[in-house]
């Protein structure tokens, strides 16, 4: 009876032993835990290094390897089939352009303030001179690099008022009038279109 008891003390106590005792995991479940934590690892710690330029594979590239993307879409800024014959003059930009419909005159001219200043003084010292024809060419140059100067509109009326050329000057004295109408010289320009239009003037010119 005794023995009896023992072996079954012995069997309770091996019993609870082995229920307490952890399970060992299988390999899969193994697997599968490490496979999460690298998983885990890459998205913490992400790989930051340059990629390089040897890793390359250059038989991969084709035969364009080295020309632009942008190949495909420039623009063709080519002058067309027959253009510098159709239009000998179009690159001299100073070459006064016409048109066949109206008849009216476009001027191409470079502007240059500097160059008019200068050219209004070549023809006062012309005008000081009573070289009416010299300073007449210079005012009108003076015009060309700067248009609708009102000094040297001024002045080229005046020239023009001692040459006798009366419509002309008068002309000159309105567009003055234009570009300056209460500039200094309007008094002076008003009064000299009245002197132009005065009968008394139109007989002197004739």
């Amino acid at each position: 009876m005794r023995s009896f008891l023992m072996v079954l003390l012995l069997s309770a106590g091996f019993a609870v032993a082995q229920n307490s005792s952890p399970s060992v995991p299988a390999k899969s479940e193994k697997a599968s835990s490490s496979s999460s934590a690298s998983d885990k690892s890459s998205v913490h710690n992400p790989n930051l290094a340059p990629p390089r330029s040897d890793s390359v594979d250059a038989a991969s590239l084709g035969d364009d390897r080295g020309d632009s993307s942008s190949k495909d879409t420039q623009i063709d800024l080519s002058p067309p089939p027959n253009d510098q014959k159709d239009h000998p003059d179009s690159s001299d930009v100073l070459k006064d352009e016409t048109s066949s419909s109206s008849g009216d005159t476009t001027e191409f001219h470079l502007w240059d303030p500097h160059k008019a200043a200068k050219d209004i003084e070549v023809g006062d010292y012309y005008f000081k001179r009573k070289n009416y024809i010299g300073a007449e060419s210079r005012y009108r140059e003076a015009l060309v690099y700067k248009e609708n100067d009102a000094v040297a509109i001024y002045k080229l009326a005046v020239c023009l008022e001692k040459m006798n050329r009366s419509d002309e000057a008068i002309s000159e004295y309105e567009g003055y009038l234009k570009v300056l109408p209460y500039g200094p010289e309007a008094a002076g320009a008003k009064k000299a279109i009245e002197r132009l239009k005065s009968p008394a003037a139109s007989v002197k010119s004739n």
